[in-house]
C-alpha cells in the first residue's frame, strides 16, 4: 500500500509512527516544514519562554531508522483525485491511500483588513513575529515623546478567549509584572494595558462554567482587562475599531478568534462543515471520497455528541490516527470488520500564569484549578514533547523561570520583521 500523509502536525506524525517499519506498507510524509511543531506551546515561544527549537523536532530525525517512511518539504498545491495524486511545488506524488491531516490555520472570517494587521499564532514562525513585535514595541516605546504613540505601542489586545487566547495574555501578564520593569526601567508600566476579548459570554467556552469562571478571575488577577461580548469590526494596524463603535489604540494586536481547516484544492465539488472542515464517515474516510481518508482538525465526524465534528483539539487527532492506523493494517490483509472512531475524552485544561491553571474531568465530573492543575498541565505537555533533549530543555527553562521570575530569550532578529510589524508603520 502506497501511503501518502499530508501533515506533520499531531494526527499525521502519530499515524506515521505507528506504521512505521510495518510490512505492505509504503508512505510518504508531506509537510511544508521539516519538523513536527508542538503548538500548545507556541504562547511560550512568543512570550520569550522558550526558545523555537525547544519545541520543534526535525521529522527527518524521528525516522532515521524507518525502512518505509519517507520526508517530503514541499507545499501541497492541490489533490488530483481521479488520477490519485498529490500535486505539490516540488512535483507530484502518486497514491493508493491518501490520508489528510493538514491541521487547521487562521480564520479571519473575511475580513481582509484583521487578515492584513493582526497576528496569527498558528506556526513557530508566526510565534516568533510576535515575539519580536512585542519587543521591537518596547524599545520604540523608550524613545517615544508622543503620548498616544505610546499608549499604541505599550498596549496589547488578544481577540479570542478560548485556551490559546487565556494562555498568551496571562503570559505577557506576567511579563509586565515581574520581567519588563527590569528591562525597561525608563517606561511606567501602570500604563501598559493588556486586553482579551471574548465575542461570547465566557473565556474557555469550550469547558465549564467552574473553569471560565476561575480563568476569568486569574487572568484579572494578573492584570488583565477582560472583556466579553465584545466584537471587533475592525483593525487598521494603529486602532481597533469594536462593533459598539470604541476604538482601541494599539500596534499589537493578536488574533486567536478562530480556525479554520486547511484544505488544499482538488475538493471543490464537496460542501465543507462548519470551520472548512471535510464531512468524514465513522471510519475518518472522506465522504464521497474513495481512499482517502481525513484526521484530525481538517475532519469533522458529525454524532449525537458532536453535531458539527468533534473538538479540534491534539487529542482528537492522536486517537483517530491510532484508530485508522488498525483499519489500514486490515485494508492490508483484506480483513473485514473495521473499527469505528469513538472518542475519548479524557478531559481538557487550561493555563493561565504562574500556579493558576485549570482542569476539567469529564468521568468522573470534576474540576479543579489553582497549583495541583497547573502541576498536572506541565507534565502532560512536557511529556507530550518529542525527544528527551526538547523535554530536558523545555524543562530546565520552566525551572529557570519559575526560580527567577525571569526569561532570557528576548531578542529582536530583524529578519523576522514585516509588514504586520508596527515598528515599520509609526
Amino acid at each position: 500500500m502506497k501511503l501518502v500523509i499530508a501533515g506533520g502536525g499531531f494526527g499525521g506524525l502519530k499515524l506515521a509512527r505507528l506504521l512505521n517499519n510495518k510490512k505492505g506498507f509504503e508512505i510518504i510524509l508531506i509537510d511544508r516544514f521539516n519538523y513536527h511543531q508542538f503548538q500548545p506551546l507556541f504562547y511560550q515561544v512568543a512570550t520569550a519562554g522558550l526558545d523555537a527549537s525547544n519545541i520543534s523536532f526535525p521529522l527527518r530525525k524521528i525516522f532515521q531508522k524507518s525502512k518505509n517512511v519517507r520526508i517530503r518539504m514541499a507545499e501541497i498545491k492541490r489533490i488530483d483525485t481521479s488520477a490519485k495524486r498529490v500535486v505539490t511545488d516540488s512535483g507530484d506524488i502518486e497514491y493508493d491511500i491518501l490520508v489528510l491531516a493538514t491541521g487547521a490555520g487562521t480564520n479571519f472570517f473575511g475580513n481582509a483588513e484583521l487578515e492584513q494587521n493582526a497576528f496569527p499564532m498558528k506556526s513557530t514562525v508566526e510565534a516568533l513575529q510576535i515575539r519580536h513585535c512585542l519587543m521591537e514595541n518596547l524599545e520604540r516605546a523608550v524613545t517615544s515623546a508622543d503620548e498616544l504613540e505610546l499608549s499604541r505601542l505599550m498596549n496589547i489586545i488578544v481577540v479570542g478567549g478560548g485556551p490559546t487566547g487565556v494562555e498568551i495574555s496571562g503570559a505577557i501578564a506576567e511579563m509586565k509584572l515581574f520581567v519588563l520593569p527590569k528591562d525597561y526601567p525608563e517606561l511606567d508600566f501602570s500604563k501598559m494595558s493588556i486586553f482579551l476579548l471574548e465575542g461570547s459570554g465566557k473565556v474557555l467556552g469550550s469547558m465549564s462554567a467552574k473553569s471560565s469562571s476561575q480563568a476569568k478571575k486569574y487572568l484579572e488577577k494578573l492584570g488583565v482587562i477582560v472583556k466579553l461580548n465584545t466584537q471587533v469590526n475592525s483593525y487598521n494596524g494603529l486602532n481597533l475599531k469594536l462593533l459598539d463603535g470604541n476604538i482601541i489604540p494599539s500596534a499589537t494586536v493578536i488574533w486567536a478568534a478562530g480556525i479554520k481547516g486547511n484544505i488544499p484544492g482538488g475538493f471543490e465539488s464537496l460542501s465543507f462543515k462548519k470551520g472548512n472542515r471535510l464531512e468524514v464517515d465513522l471510519f475518518n474516510q472522506v465522504k464521497y471520497m474513495d481512499h482517502i481518508y481525513a484526521i484530525g482538525d481538517i475532519a469533522a465526524m458529525p454524532s449525537a455528541n458532536y453535531p458539527n465534528g468533534h473538538p479540534q483539539v491534539a487529542s482528537v487527532a492522536l486517537q483517530q490516527a491510532k484508530n485508522l492506523a488498525k483499519n489500514l493494517k486490515k485494508q492490508l490483509r483484506k480483513e473485514s470488520g473495521l473499527q469505528a472512531f469513538n472518542f475519548n475524552d479524557r478531559g481538557s485544561m487550561a493555563t493561565v500564569g504562574r500556579n493558576l491553571a485549570v482542569v476539567d474531568i469529564p468521568k468522573p465530573k470534576f474540576h479543579f484549578g489553582g497549583f495541583p492543575a497547573w502541576l498536572i498541565w506541565m507534565t502532560l505537555h512536557l511529556m507530550l514533547i518529542l525527544g528527551v533533549k526538547n523535554r530536558l530543555f523545555v524543562f530546565l527553562n520552566w525551572l529557570y523561570n519559575y526560580l527567577t521570575y525571569d526569561q532570557s530569550l528576548r531578542l529582536i532578529f530583524s529578519e523576522f520583521t514585516r509588514g504586520k510589524t508596527s515598528a515599520g508603520r509609526l
